[in-house]
């Protein structure tokens, strides 16, 4: 390497290392998906559709409140959506396959995006002021994730399959509800409890967030459309909690 510098002269010229010419290369476009823009909108898209699958799942579980045959029909008509035109549970089939993927690109979008903002502040600063409130949601949605995670696969061993339920797989879905959330097993609603709250404490983050990311979120609608996460969420909420609760008391049984 050479460089020639003129005493007294502001600007000097330099060659530049033959070996960065080579060994530059451009970067590759990943796209709107790889971009975080991208990664927002399918994390907002499909949260859209998990809230959707949420209400649906809530007014069929509030029909328990109407008695074992209605409770039991409901369930039956899950499995039977869409016949004789289709065969028998494929729609559910189609739905719950359509839901694993929304929430695994629900997920893959938070991941990515975590990663890349770490990546974006490799060094901390060396005064830490941290947001409380942006500190609360991360932990929220970071720990209240795997809460729920680990409530959604002991929800489907208990309720679904019946593999860890009282009444066992072979009996009606009135009678795995009304089994599964019996006084005596007081730990089992504790915990759904837990998950529900954390359900509804991740709801409320990821309503205003996606709010956020489809630009909805002026100076006028601020307020409203906390309103409207804080609302949605609570109301879920108090809709799954219903159920449990009621047959731990003694309402439902």
């Amino acid at each position: 390497m050479t460089a020639t510098i003129e005493r007294g002269s502001a600007t000097a010229s330099v060659n530049p290392p033959a070996d960065t010419a080579k060994t530059a290369k451009p970067r590759r476009k990943s796209g709107f998906l790889g971009s975080s823009n991208g990664k927002k909108a399918v994390m907002a898209i499909t949260g859209a559709v998990m809230v959707l699958f949420l209400i649906g799942h809530m007014a069929g579980n509030l029909k328990s409140f109407a008695g074992a045959e209605s409770f039991n029909a409901y369930a039956a008509f899950l499995r039977t959506m869409g016949e004789p035109i289709l065969p028998h549970r494929v729609l559910l089939t189609v739905v719950e396959v359509a839901l694993v993927v929304a929430v695994a690109l629900h997920m893959w979008s938070a991941i990515s995006l975590a990663r890349r903002a770490s990546k974006a502040r490799p060094v901390k600063y060396a005064a830490k002021r941290k947001s409380r409130a942006n500190g609360y949601a991360v932990h929220t949605m970071r720990y209240g994730g795997v809460i729920i995670v680990l409530f959604v696969i002991y929800h489907l061993l208990d309720l679904t399959f019946g593999a860890v339920n009282p009444a066992g797989g072979g009996a009606t879905p009135y009678d795995r509800l009304v089994e599964g959330f019996a006084p005596s097993r007081w730990w089992v609603t504790l915990f759904y409890v837990l998950a529900l709250v954390m359900v509804g404490l991740h709801l409320r983050h990821g309503l205003w967030s996606a709010f956020q990311t489809l630009g909805l979120a002026g100076s006028r609608s601020y307020r409203p459309l906390k309103a409207v996460a804080a609302g949605l969420s609570a109301l879920l909420v108090i809709g799954f909690l219903a159920v449990p609760v009621a047959v731990a008391i003694g309402v439902i049984k």
